[in-house]
């Protein structure tokens, strides 16, 4: 006899995606040729096809829950033969956003990130922490903060302590931890929930020793970028995005390195150029503009991919931040010390919002997709 199933629709659910960047998701016809088309779709319960029927439905814990919409990396194949112009690809990625949302907290910061009408507040929040701590400082004698740095030598830290910066960057750093921590542990619990209701995996529980290996089997690839090869519409978009991470780790190791060189050791900046570590700094910040240039280019003659403000958020900040980063640089040496100043000034909101704001971003797929990934991997979902 057969079964009987009650859809309740969450309409409010369709409408929210359909804002992210699946309008098109009712073209839909279910026709399948999106799943046959993907080149690393799984072939037990292969993806996109059924995430496209339960996001029409409105069957929002069915696929927020689903871990099959991180392992799609939006190549592009599925949208460009679609049969009715339904966008695949973009949908998914519209279900991330949406996941993202969900399981950052609070979620009210999660709409405001992904709301261009809150974008100047969102930038304005670092202007007014950086002022308020500084001059609240310089009342208790605590010059960390000076409008009027003097010496001939440009030091910025002369202008905006490093001690401030880390007072402010710090904590902004673990909040972002924390939200992570607090999402990832809803995330992996609701992955394998779905996993087991839907029968792609026999594991009752995850062993925390065989999720890690898997995890460690996962990195390698996707720091060579493996699926991104896999593509045939937009294979070409794993050299920008490799530009862009590798730019992103190049810079974060070297802000650890003077980390331990100033607060370990007691060296202050400004440190020479010749220094390998500078060599490294002045790398990666070219890695980060080139390729964040490189994938706005993308977006601009990509006519078939919707894209989104969430995806502009995200490229627009990488190529501000190696951009200010490059040119804070540059007019120091070149002895403009105003100029220099006022640059350092608003690299810092961009590298405080993206501390600030990344859980709630489009750049957390990058933590979510990799434990979706070393989740497939460790129950053998191939």
């Amino acid at each position: 006899m057969t079964e009987t199933y009650m859809v309740e629709p969450d309409l409010e659910f369709i409408k929210e995606v359909g804002l992210l960047g699946a309008e098109d998701l009712k073209k839909c016809y279910q026709c399948a040729t999106c799943s046959v088309a993907c080149p690393i779709s799984p072939d037990h319960k292969p993806f996109p096809r059924k995430e496209m029927i339960a996001a029409s439905w409105g069957m929002k814990d069915q696929v927020v829950k689903n871990a099959d919409i991180w392992l799609c990396h939006n190549c592009g194949d599925c949208t460009t033969r679609c049969p009715r112009e339904a966008k695949p690809g973009d949908v998914l990625a519209a279900l991330r956003t949406y996941a993202i949302q969900e399981y950052a907290v609070p979620k009210k910061l999660g709409k405001m990130v992904n709301d261009p009408k809150k974008l100047p507040m969102l930038l304005a929040v670092p202007v007014v922490l950086f002022l308020v701590v500084g001059i609240f400082l310089k009342i208790f004698g605590i010059h960390w903060l000076n409008f009027s740095p003097s010496g001939e030598e440009i030091v910025h830290a002369k202008f905006f302590s490093t001690w401030l910066v880390d007072l402010i960057f710090i904590p902004t750093f673990f909040f972002a931890i924390g939200v992570f921590v607090l999402g990832l542990k809803r995330f992996v619990g609701d992955i394998h929930e779905e996993a087991l209701k839907s029968g792609k995996t026999d594991k009752k529980k995850i062993d925390p020793k065989g999720f890690i290996e898997a995890l460690v089997r996962v990195i390698p690839e996707i720091l060579k970028h493996k699926k991104f090869s896999q593509c045939g519409e937009n294979a070409d978009r794993a050299t920008s995005h490799m530009m862009v991470l590798y730019g992103f780790i190049g810079l974060f190791i070297v802000t650890n390195i003077f980390f331990i060189t100033l607060y370990v050791f007691g060296i202050h900046g400004p440190y020479s150029q010749l220094n390998p570590v500078k060599w490294l700094a002045n790398i990666a910040g070219v890695a980060l503009v080139i390729g964040a240039a490189l994938m706005i280019k993308d977006r601009l003659t990509a006519t078939e991919q919707t894209s989104t403000y969430k995806d502009w958020f995200l490229v627009v900040l990488a190529l501000l931040l190696g951009v200010t980063g490059m040119l804070t640089e540059m007019t120091r040496l070149g002895g403009a010390a105003g100029l220099s100043y006022t640059i350092y000034f608003i690299h810092l909101v961009f590298v405080w919002a993206l501390f600030a704001y990344v859980p709630y971003s489009k750049l957390a797929h990058l933590v979510y997709r990799t434990v979706a990934m070393a989740y497939a991997e460790y129950t053998e979902r191939s």
